[in-house]
């Protein structure tokens, strides 16, 4: 039997989450399942590609919901995770036992160990490397913003690797290997490594645009990646930059999209006070209390902008 795990794409929590679940599955249901994967990400209208749930059995983690009849699993922590009030009442009215969400959990790894433990007597004791680091890096439980930039730490360089990572068999290939290697014997590997040399370079040009686009004003810092050859960087510049904000916005654009990305500063010392999921929703986007994105055409800059200059007004009163 085919079992068809979906998982949040270019995400460390997402990988973490799929590898949790694809061991689960093999040692407690069906140990002789072929595991297939497939990276989704967050865009405008239907998330999930045509043929999308079609294994015998169709897990999805760390990811929005649907309501398709051929989704056995789900895990999600997102404040956003359902596109319409329909389909958070079919969740609601879902029987199965199979589908869980917990819009608290700063990390659906985390929160996925602990159901799969405690409801399907799962030993997580394993993975508790993994589960941890998952915890830290999406939910920003970083000692200071600079070990966040910095990217000494095995798990941050598979991090870095991941987000910038464009090869779907190599994201695959990292999935099956969290599923029995330490973090350290995978980040020194030369699938990881070799790519990520360029990466990190770029990483440091990257910081040098960030350094010379950003604007603070109010408490926001905004930057303008779009003509910058830009399409991912590491979250937590602008707040190495700039310790005193509250807020981040940001644009960039790959060949797929324009991506808006909002997020808030988790060592400001003053509270948050915006909800930037709720913000990001209200354009068709979402996320969580803390970061959010919102992601258009690749064509739709304008659009883009002025959406972005909206949040950075709402965000500055």
């Amino acid at each position: 039997m085919k079992l068809k795990i979906l998982f949040h794409d270019n995400c460390f929590d997402g990988a973490a989450s799929a590898a949790l679940f694809s061991r689960f599955y093999r040692e407690r249901c069906e140990p002789s399942a072929l595991v297939e994967y497939l990276g989704v990400q967050h865009r405008p209208g239907d998330a999930f590609p045509p043929g999308a749930f079609d294994g015998d059995v169709n897990a999805c983690v760390d990811f929005r919901y649907s309501p398709s009849p051929r989704l056995d699993w789900w895990f999600d922590h997102h404040v956003s995770a359902f596109q319409s009030p329909d389909d958070r009442e079919h969740f609601v009215r879902d029987r199965g036992g199979h589908k869980f969400y917990d819009p608290t959990a700063r990390s659906c790894t985390k929160f996925e160990a602990q159901i799969l433990a405690d409801v399907f007597g799962f030993d997580i004791r394993p993975f508790g490397e993994l589960i941890d680091w998952a915890d830290v890096i999406d939910g920003a439980q970083f000692p200071d913003a600079r070990t966040a930039v910095a990217l000494e730490a095995p798990a941050l360089q598979i991090m870095t690797w991941v987000e910038t990572n464009k090869d779907p068999a190599a994201a695959i290939r990292l999935i099956e290997d969290l599923q029995t290697r330490s973090i350290g014997d995978i980040a020194a590997d030369d699938y990881i490594q070799k790519p990520l040399v360029p990466v990190l370079s770029r990483h440091q040009q990257v910081i040098d645009v960030i350094h010379d686009r950003a604007r603070a004003k109010d408490g926001v810092v905004f930057f303008d990646l779009v003509d910058a050859g830009i399409d991912a960087h590491n979250k937590f510049i602008a707040y190495m930059l700039f310790p005193e904000c509250r807020y981040t916005v940001g644009i960039t654009r790959s060949p797929s999209r324009v991506k808006i990305s909002v997020g808030s500063n988790p060592w400001s010392g003053v509270p948050r006070t915006h909800n930037l999921a709720e913000i990001c929703e209200r354009h068709g986007g979402g996320g969580h209390p803390v970061v959010g994105a919102i992601s258009l055409a690749p064509d739709q800059v304008d659009r883009a902008r002025a959406i972005a200059s909206d949040i950075v007004k709402e965000l500055s009163t």
